[in-house]
């Protein structure tokens, strides 16, 4: 198992669908807010068992050394298995290489825990996006 930039067409597909998967099918969320207009400015990832897309996740910069980590999933078979780690690490690897020194997210209220033990911390009051409950979240990478 392994995760990876995106680089070609179908890797972004693959993305995609993992996205649709878990957060349009699974959790509800809107299609039209879950593929945004920042999906082409974003660096996008993807995480392959052999050739099964099972996770995905994209980081925009949003002002110089800073980066927002989004639409980090994993699809249900696969998860608690540390897979989210994997591709958490592939991000940030990739972030640090990019020059991005800051990371910020916006966790699912549930996943804050496993952003805590990659020492995100949390900076804000939960509030709801796609009407989901959400922390602010952000880790200094270098």
């Amino acid at each position: 198992m392994y995760a990876k930039q995106v680089e070609t067409e179908k890797e972004y597909e693959d993305a995609i669908q993992v996205r649709r998967k878990v957060f349009v099918e699974e959790q509800d969320v809107p299609l039209h807010l879950e593929l945004d207009e920042y999906d082409a400015e974003a660096v996008h990832f993807v995480a392959y068992d052999e050739e099964i897309p099972f996770g995905a996740g994209r980081i925009r910069v949003i002002e110089p050394g800073i980066g927002k980590v989004e639409r980090v999933c994993i699809l249900p078979s696969y998860r608690g298995k540390k897979l989210g780690n994997l591709m958490m690490q592939c991000m940030e690897e990739y972030s640090i290489s990019a020059g991005i020194s800051k990371l910020k997210l916006n966790a699912q209220s549930q996943a804050i825990l496993f952003y805590e033990k990659r020492n995100y911390t949390i900076n804000s009051p939960e509030f709801l996006e796609a009407g989901i409950p959400h922390r602010a979240m952000e880790k200094n990478i270098k």
